[in-house]
């Protein structure tokens, strides 16, 4: 196992670091390929979200460092955030995965759209060839791992999301949410959904902004609401009393100037800017105004804190369920490392069974079907009985740290090292199952 993590996130990052490591959506493709052909890199994933951004790989040997590639790809000196950066090796790094998909790490614990966000990245970079083997399997088992703390305790009951504080804080600055009017700057997903937590709570109207205009008609036809083209945005925000922002954009889309237009047209009234993009969309100098409200993602950080301690439990029980399934996985990937060398045990002794029965055949005559059956299993029970010990001495050294060195010793006393354990003859990678291993010709259990 040579997994390694490292990232950024709300517990240890403030937005204003997260934003320069954010990568947007339509970039992420190429920075999980160039991070797979790092040198250092077997594999490579990443997840970037408004709340973290986590670069995740498997390393060749064990060997690098993943700071290289942040030095690379965003040409900065890491050692500027390296006060923020986490970093989790092998099984702690199993554990991270299983608990950010879990929603365990997550700033509202229990909420849902981190999985989904987990599946989006994963897909991402199967598609560009960046996820193969053991992230594969550590995604996938990840996965599954999120549906057993979904299935098997209440951290996601009665669940508190983002949308849902942004209502309350909503609800704080106008008393009542009745007939108030919501501007859309971005379609994400987000958004649409803090929209529609503020139309269950009373709010009259939609309007829907986006660089690609068909996208904001798609959005606002679900809410009957109105699609506006982005070029039209500081013309018609004031129309609005509460401002949800998530365009994924580089810079502010709204800076302080825009905020004293707004307030002047609607003649001081107040605004409620909910700024949920990483980088940000609203300068904070537009917080500075009266009669203007802007909570970034910090804030409503803050603001679901309370929220946290009823889910205490169901978050230990939890907790327990990813430290069975991180052992799990680690027991697992131990035995996959020596299955190779027991098919390349088998497939060696083998040959030389059916090598011993050429050689020898002349020499017989023509034998009957019950003599050939006779040769047959009285060969392939000397077989069996000769690897019964060093495949079973396999086994057992998966489960132990010096699984290593057992493996190289096998391979010696056998010469089995005409290819490696983990390629056949051609160089292609090699994908065995232990259960497969286990139906070869001569296995024993």
């Amino acid at each position: 196992m040579r997994f390694q993590l490292i990232g950024v996130n709300h517990k240890t990052a403030p937005v204003e670091v997260r934003e320069r490591l954010a990568i947007p959506e339509s970039r992420l493709p190429e920075a999980c390929k160039r991070l797979a052909e790092h040198p250092a890199v077997a594999e490579g994933m990443i997840v970037s979200t408004c709340n973290r951004v986590e670069f995740i790989a498997n390393m060749k040997n064990g060997a690098g460092d993943l700071r290289e590639f942040l030095r690379d790809y965003f040409e900065v000196d890491p050692s500027q955030f390296e006060s923020h950066l986490y970093e989790f090796k092998e099984d702690e790094a199993v554990r991270h995965i299983f608990r950010v998909a879990s929603s365990l790490d997550s700033m509202v614990v229990g909420e849902p759209q981190i999985l989904g966000q987990v599946k989006e990245a994963y897909a991402t970079a199967r598609a560009v060839g960046a996820v193969r083997a053991q992230l594969d399997q550590l995604l996938t088992r990840a996965f599954a791992v999120a549906k057993r703390v979904r299935n098997e305790t209440a951290v996601g009951s009665s669940s508190v999301s983002i949308a849902s504080v942004a209502v309350e804080l909503a609800e704080r600055i106008f008393g009542s949410l009745n007939g108030k009017c919501v501007y859309l700057v971005g379609a994400g997903k987000m958004s649409e959904l803090a929209a529609r937590h503020l139309l269950a709570h009373g709010a009259a109207s939609i309007f829907v902004a986006n660089r690609t205009y068909d996208r904001a008609i798609r959005l606002a036809q679900k809410f009957d609401g109105q699609a506006i083209e982005f070029s039209r945005l500081y013309d018609t925000c004031e129309r609005a009393d509460i401002v949800i922002s998530s365009t994924g954009a580089p810079h502010f889309v709204f800076k302080r100037e825009h905020g004293e237009k707004f307030l002047a047209r609607r003649r001081n009234k107040p605004m409620f800017f909910i700024d949920i993009a990483v980088p940000r969309d609203v300068d904070p100098e537009m917080n500075k105004l009266d009669g203007i409200f802007v909570y970034d993602i910090d804030d409503l950080q803050q603001a679901v804190s309370s929220h946290v301690s009823d889910r205490k439990k169901e978050a230990e029980k939890a907790e327990a369920i990813v430290k069975g399934e991180v052992e799990k996985f680690h027991a697992r990937l131990q035995t996959l490392d020596v299955v190779p060398t027991i098919v390349s045990l088998q497939d060696h002794l083998e040959t030389i069974r059916t090598a011993e029965i050429d050689r020898v055949r002349g020499r017989f005559g023509p034998m009957t079907t019950d003599q050939e059956m006779a040769v047959e299993a009285l060969t392939r029970g000397i077989i069996n009985k000769i690897m019964h010990t060093p495949i079973t001495t396999l086994k057992t050294a998966a489960r132990d740290p010096e699984s290593t060195t057992v493996v190289e010793l096998v391979r010696r006393l056998f010469n089995l090292h005409d290819q490696t354990p983990d390629q056949n003859p051609q160089g292609r990678e090699k994908t065995v199952t232990a259960s497969q291993a286990n139906t070869r010709p001569g296995a024993q259990n």
